[in-house]
């Protein structure tokens, strides 16, 4: 930029200005009056102009473009309306075709319209008369010298303005609005804003409006200048960090120390990039790496962040095992293990049949609901052997404290993952099997509900992205095969037991348990007691003996008990000497009491003789199922119902209806309805120390009151099941399979059933079915019927 002389300014005022002139349309610069302004010029209408000849002599109208994108004007709406006339003073044509031009800003011009376009563009003008009024006042000088002294602040601010611009300024103050002008050249402001300025004629206001644009960017520059201090004084401080870090390094070396701090930062660097996180996990382990950097290694913080670290870097993120997708070799080895429990191969067989066809597949979340003793916990072992996964087992019996699931804060002294972490940990591998042991058995208290924290856990839709308190960072349990183990269903709470798929797993018939013993139990029992499996034989009838005297129960842990303490006092004899080792020890039925000492059970006589009021009926427990008596006496009294033996409010209930039943229904069986107001009921269920519940012996107490007032005995050779309704219907109760086996371990020759749980018989075992007679019932006049035998006692 430069600027004309005072003479030579007056000297081009005096000029007229022509109505029409030759229009220069400017998209990179604005031209002021008195101002000299050099740009390039490519469009051919504008070079047009500029070879036009005698332009030296021509006053040129100069123009800014409204769209600076725009190629050709199509009128004067492409156009600032205000201009401003001036002359070329300079131009220069470049090699590349377009010319280079300086142009001497004269007054400004108000373009009424656009005149012609070839060849190049025309435009008709009048001058434009600027307001000058209250330009010779005070508070206009004031407001020149504020502008002067923001100028001067910018240029300080900015290292881009010269400081010369402001002695050029000093000595050309020539009026506010050419002041101005003179401003709005000078200050970096966007083509538009100019134009702006351009068109403001008011003297006054357009120095206001450049003042309040200085103000702007002296706020701007402020803000700029700040922020490139602070990151000035950061590179400088992370620089010296880094010579000091460096030099303290050498030092060290040269010392022999190379540990500290920084060397075990660098470590857990060096672990996190080999360990190759997801994303998210990676973020937040490189975040606490830095703060462990910042931390001393005296503070109690240290050992918190760097713990942290340690299980982010030791969880296996994208380590795992490869599935054994061959279906007949897992089978093989399922069978191998473990004898029975068909549903339970079968639907880990499905599993690896979907996982071969999908390749991509969630885990299933298991339940294996059974007595003890059938081998539901060893079963997650054998299944991971099958499928070549790692394998883990959490107990949760007894487990009160969500934490033990969720983890706990790090803010607490002592904190660390939750189980279901630490199990990973422990695994090495992202798609274990983990067995939640006992489920049916967390408890729940003030500390929290384990139950609710294992909802996310077992949900196969939010597993995911499971988040421990403790790691606070998203783990994926999707891969996770779950399989837990639980007793009876009742204890699990609701939407627990909605996410889990159940399979109900029984207790084992007697041949069951010798097929069980010969392949199973006997040899691991004789190997762990030092002894010769060809030289220890135990027989079918002795394998009957230790079940039937000794061992009363739906599994075989008992009975692995008994056969583990046989083989001991034989391994004590051959240590002893009193024996040789190579001698075959047989251990007939006879020598069974030696060994075990007396029967805990008397082996089954003559069934139990038929009685008055007295009823065996079956239950099923979490132990699987037993035989119940029912007992019934009356005597003389006012009508009222006494029952005892730790019963529940069903329980109870049933006994209600079935009293009603038989005061119902007296006529039927002969029954005075008088005697129920002149005699008291007393009924017990025995074992008083067990609680009972349940509507399932509801037939079983109706047959037992029937008998007490008729007086017909109830042959002892029967047992029933059943709920009884007001009318004498027998309803479907659960666990046949469970109450006909303990039928049949007890020597029953008869079970009673519903009719409707006639689909649950082929659950049960052949030989059951062979050995016990099962008659099907609608109505309890059925039961008592079959159950009833001999003529009436009553006098």
């Amino acid at each position: 930029m430069a600027l004309y002389s005072a003479g030579n300014s007056t000297k081009i005022m005096q000029q007229a200005v022509p109505n029409q002139l030759p229009l220069l349309p400017l998209v990179s610069v604005v031209v002021f009056p008195y101002n000299v302004a050099s740009f390039s010029v490519h469009r051919k209408p504008n070079i047009n102009l500029l070879n036009s000849n005698n332009l030296a002599d021509n006053v040129i109208c100069l123009a800014a473009q409204r769209d600076q994108q725009l190629e050709v004007i199509r009128g004067l709406d492409d156009l600032y309306d205000i201009g401003v006339s001036g002359r070329v003073i300079h131009k220069m044509n470049l090699p590349d075709g377009t010319m280079q031009a300086a142009v001497q800003g004269l007054t400004r011009v108000k373009i009424k319209k656009v005149t012609a376009f070839e060849p190049h563009y025309m435009a008709e003008v009048t001058p434009a008369r600027a307001s000058t009024a209250g330009e010779d006042t005070p508070a206009m000088h004031q407001k020149i010298v504020d502008a002067l002294e923001k100028f001067e602040i910018l240029v300080s601010l900015d290292q881009n303005y010269s400081q010369e611009l402001v002695q050029v300024l000093k000595m050309n103050i020539k009026g506010p609005g050419r002041f101005a002008d003179l401003l709005a050249t000078y200050i970096s402001l966007p083509f538009k804003t100019k134009a702006e300025i351009l068109c403001e004629l008011d003297s006054k206001k357009r120095l206001e409006f450049v003042i309040r644009l200085l103000d702007e960017e002296i706020a701007r520059q402020t803000v700029d200048r700040e922020v490139r201090q602070r990151t000035q004084i950061a590179i400088e401080k992370s620089q010296r960090e880094y010579l000091l870090r460096q030099q303290l390094k050498a030092i060290r070396s040269e010392l022999g120390e190379e540990g500290g701090a920084e060397a075990e930062v660098e470590k857990l660097v060096a672990k996190l990039e080999e360990a190759k996180l997801p994303e998210h996990a990676a973020k937040e382990c490189r975040a606490e790496i830095d703060r462990l950097s910042l931390i001393s290694e005296a503070s109690a913080e240290y050992n918190v962040v760097h713990t942290h670290i340690d299980w982010l870097l030791s969880i296996p993120w994208h380590v795992g095992t490869v599935d054994n997708l061959d279906l007949k070799r897992v089978r093989k080895i399922l069978d191998k293990d473990h004898f029975g429990l068909d549903k339970v191969k079968d639907r880990i067989i499905e599993f690896l049949a979907v996982l071969k066809l999908k390749k991509e597949l969630k885990g299933p979340i298991l339940c294996l609901v059974g007595p003890p003793g059938v081998g539901k916990t060893s079963l997650g072992r054998s299944v991971a052997h099958a499928m070549g996964r790692k394998f883990e087992r959490i107990s949760l019996g007894g487990l009160s404290d969500d934490s033990e699931i969720m983890g706990h804060r790090r803010t607490y002294v002592g904190a660390m993952p939750g189980r279901i972490i630490q199990s990973l940990k422990k695994a090495g591998s992202a798609n274990p099997i983990l067995m939640l042991d006992e489920i049916d058995k967390l408890g729940r208290d003030m500390r929290g509900d384990p139950g609710a924290a294992l909802l996310e856990v077992l949900d196969p839709e939010q597993n995911h992205a499971f988040v421990d308190r403790y790691v606070d960072v998203a783990v994926d349990l999707s891969k996770v095969l779950f399989i837990c183990t639980a007793n009876v269903l009742d204890t699990i709470p609701g939407p627990l037991r909605d996410r889990m798929e159940v399979i109900q797993l029984s207790g084992y018939t007697l041949e069951e348990k010798e097929q069980i013993a010969r392949t199973y139990i006997i040899p691991r029992q004789v190997e762990a007691a030092g002894l010769k499996p060809a030289k220890i034989k135990l027989p079918n009838k002795s394998v009957r003996e230790i079940v039937r005297g000794y061992t009363r129960e739906a599994g075989l842990r008992n009975f692995e008990r008994r056969v583990a303490a046989i083989c001991r006092k034989i391994a004590t004899r051959v240590a002893a000497g009193e024996i040789s080792s190579n001698t075959v020890v047989e251990i007939t039925p006879e020598q069974v009491e030696a060994y075990l000492g007396q029967r805990l059970w008397l082996p089954e006589g003559p069934t139990r003789k038929p009685e008055v009021g007295v009823v065996t009926g079956l239950a099923w427990t979490s132990m699987g199922g037993d035989t119940l008596l029912i007992e019934s006496a009356r005597y003389k009294g006012t009508g009222q119902v006494k029952v005892t033996g730790s019963l529940g409010d069903v329980m109870k209930e049933s006994v209600t209806t079935a009293m009603s039943y038989v005061r119902s229904h007296a006529a039927e069986w002969g029954i005075d309805t008088e005697e129920f107001a002149k005699w008291d009921l007393h009924l017990h269920f025995p074992e008083g120390a067990v609680p009972k519940d349940g509507p399932s012996a509801g037939v079983t107490i109706t047959t037992a009151l029937i008998s007490l007032f008729t007086g017909r005995p109830v042959r002892g050779d029967i047992a029933m099941t059943g709920e009884v309704t007001l009318r004498g219907k027998v309803l479907p109760v659960g666990g046949i399979k469970e109450k006909v086996l303990a039928a049949y371990r007890s020597g029953i020759k008869q079970v009673l059933l519903p009719k409707q749980n006639e689909k649950d018989l082929q659950d049960v075992p052949k030989e059951a079915r062979k050995a016990v007679k099962i008659t099907l019932t609608e109505d309890v006049s059925e039961n008592v019927k079959a159950a009833m035998t001999g003529k009436s006692a009553v006098r």
